[in-house]
């Protein structure tokens, strides 16, 4: 669990793990998880979108973050988050209701093993278009210029993974420590 509410910005390539990892972690913290793929899609099916979206997915995405935020509740904001300003914009929400903000970078190192993840997911959101291997390739992605966490998936399973970025957040100080066992 979190000591403060935070906002974890998830980010990365299509089939690095993004997704997984967001899940996972959401789930092992009682966190909010927004995917912006989910509210583009919703964007197209309401009608007011066509592929690709554009940034109206992640408008709504940091609306919805600083929401939850202000709530108390730490949100997991997961996109491929590929430009200065879409990771400008996460961190202002954050800013905005005066929380932490955590950026991760997640890459595959390994081009077999990423090339192979891209051609065999499966969609998981109705109607999503996945992006060919070529496209993930050619994708627009500026570099991280900031202080940020990398995690390589490559060679990790999705557990590997989570394990490693619950250790970056605990050295931030970030989560509570582990309770002991209660006696009988």
């Amino acid at each position: 669990m979190l000591v403060t509410t935070a906002l974890i910005v998830i980010g990365g390539l299509p089939g690095t793990g993004k997704t997984t990892l967001s899940r996972l972690l959401a789930a092992r913290i009682g966190a909010v998880h927004l995917r912006v793929d989910t509210i583009e899609q919703a964007l197209v099916r309401s009608g007011l979108a066509q592929h690709p979206v554009g940034p109206a997915g992640y408008v709504v995405g940091y609306a919805l973050a600083e929401e939850h935020l202000r709530q108390g509740l730490t949100v997991i904001a997961e996109s491929v988050n590929p430009l200065a300003v879409t990771r400008d914009s996460w961190r202002d929400a954050g800013a905005g209701a005066g929380v932490p903000v955590v950026e991760v970078e997640v890459i595959c190192s390994d081009p077999a093993e990423h090339r192979h993840r891209v051609t065999s997911r499966s969609v998981d959101i109705p109607g999503l278009p996945l992006p060919e291997w070529q496209q993930v390739r050619r994708r627009d992605h500026e570099p991280w210029n900031r202080e940020h966490i990398t995690l390589d998936t490559a060679g990790e399973g999705p557990q590997d993974s989570l394990n490693s970025l619950l250790h970056h957040l605990d050295r931030l100080r970030l989560l509570a420590p582990a309770r002991p066992p209660e006696a009988s």
